[in-house]
């Protein structure tokens, strides 16, 4: 046996080698391309959505204000308090108005992945997914806050005075939108893996029970550690549970139709 064709497995392994790295770069490229993109469209809504930090800062306290006592409000208790939550909060106003840009940028990462008659989901994927993300935050904000916050200073008497404070009132607020706006997001995912034929609407429905227990221990982590809250969050959740059986149930039979 001659010495080039000794040589040629080890030329072989190289050239396999190279071809992986050069993959592996070009999936890097797109994932640092697709976060730019993303990092700097939250960026832009940022910084004008400062520019209303105070008024965007007094609606999501209008739910809160409307069920404290009168003459009452939210206090500080440190001096960069206030400055730093009209930060926060411009950050999220900034995150919300440009989540269609960021859900398009996840769905082109993966888009190569994808076959054509796949790809052509692109703009209702992305549009949906924002819908129900933006909702999910609205649901949370008009029909969870006013219950949740009534019932929370119904515990408020002659020698206990509610004064909360605005970090804590942005913290608890902030992750009960985020996580309206990601549990709203279970329909668009469900349909999404239907159209991919990996889940059936049979399959969810046989799993019901479980997806009863997993909502009520997704709405443990995604509250703060009192009853109310988590049934507020768990109850949609089974409720998006069985929507998304409908959905999956209805494009799992359009994913069966010739393309």
């Amino acid at each position: 046996m001659s010495s080039s064709e000794t040589d040629m497995p080890g030329k072989k392994d190289k050239a396999q080698d190279e071809d992986r790295e050069m993959h592996l770069s070009d999936h890097l490229e797109e994932l640092r391309k697709r976060l730019i993109i993303s990092f700097i469209a939250i960026a832009l809504f940022t910084v004008v959505a400062y520019f209303y930090s105070a008024e965007l800062f007094r609606l999501l306290m209008n739910p809160l204000l409307e069920v404290m006592p009168a003459d009452s409000g939210l206090i500080f208790t440190s001096l960069t308090e206030t400055f730093f939550t009209y930060l926060k909060i411009s950050l999220m106003a900034g995150f919300f108005a440009a989540s269609p840009v960021v859900i398009y940028q996840v769905w082109r990462f993966s888009a190569p992945g994808l076959y054509a008659h796949e790809k052509r989901y692109v703009l209702p994927f992305v549009f949906f997914a924002s819908i129900f993300f933006i909702g999910g935050a609205l649901f949370g904000y008009f029909v969870v806050f006013p219950f949740g916050f009534k019932f929370f200073m119904g515990f408020a008497t002659d020698f206990i005075t509610p004064m909360p404070t605005v970090k804590e009132y942005f913290s608890f607020s902030v992750r009960l939108l985020f996580a309206f706006g990601i549990v709203f997001e279970l329909p668009v995912v469900t349909a999404f893996l239907a159209i991919l034929g990996l889940v059936k609407a049979k399959t969810l429905a046989a799993k019901r029970k479980y997806a009863i227990l997993g909502s009520f221990v997704v709405a443990a982590i995604l509250t703060p550690p009192d009853v109310a809250s988590q049934l507020m969050m768990a109850v949609p959740i089974i409720m998006l549970y069985e929507v998304s059986i409908v959905v999956a149930k209805v494009c799992g039979k359009k994913q069966t139709e010739p393309v």
